[in-house]
């Protein structure tokens, strides 16, 4: 473990926010409740509120390998072999490469996500893109699925 040099200020750990209190607004607007914004940061984490049925749609995504916790409300993990159902305090892991999507159940669905900070933008060749698919689109709304 490193210390800093002289003059440097150390990170210190700090309470970010409650997420139970976010997972208990019904009535939340779609898209990114909070987002991880601290300078120096080597992880990403959003909590995202998607409501009844809306859905993020099946993707790809290459470089991460991305933990979704589900806050509160119902709904379905897309892009596995079968539908995994998705309920408070399940624990999901999303590997990189592997085909991952959400839908909102009747009661809306509120996720958190991290994952190891995104890489910088790079070309990739037509082969892999044609191999990754399109870009996710969530229709209401940004998405916060990785």
């Amino acid at each position: 473990m490193t210390t800093p040099a002289a003059g440097e200020d150390a990170p210190l750990p700090r309470f970010l926010c409650d997420t139970a209190a976010l997972a208990a607004l019904d009535d939340a607007p779609a898209g990114a409740l909070w987002k991880l914004a601290e300078a120096g940061r080597q992880l990403d984490a959003n909590v995202v509120r998607l409501p009844p049925a809306a859905r993020v749609a099946p993707h790809t995504e290459p470089d991460l390998d991305v933990l979704l916790l589900v806050l509160g409300g119902e709904g379905t993990l897309l892009g596995a072999d079968e539908p995994v159902p998705l309920r408070a305090g399940g624990l999901t892991w999303l590997p990189h490469g592997a085909a991952r999507g959400v839908e909102a159940g009747a009661r809306g669905l509120t996720y958190l996500t991290a994952h190891r900070r995104r890489p910088g933008l790079r070309i990739r060749s037509a082969a892999e893109a044609e191999r990754l698919g399109p870009a996710p689109r969530a229709p209401e709304g940004p998405s916060g699925v990785s």
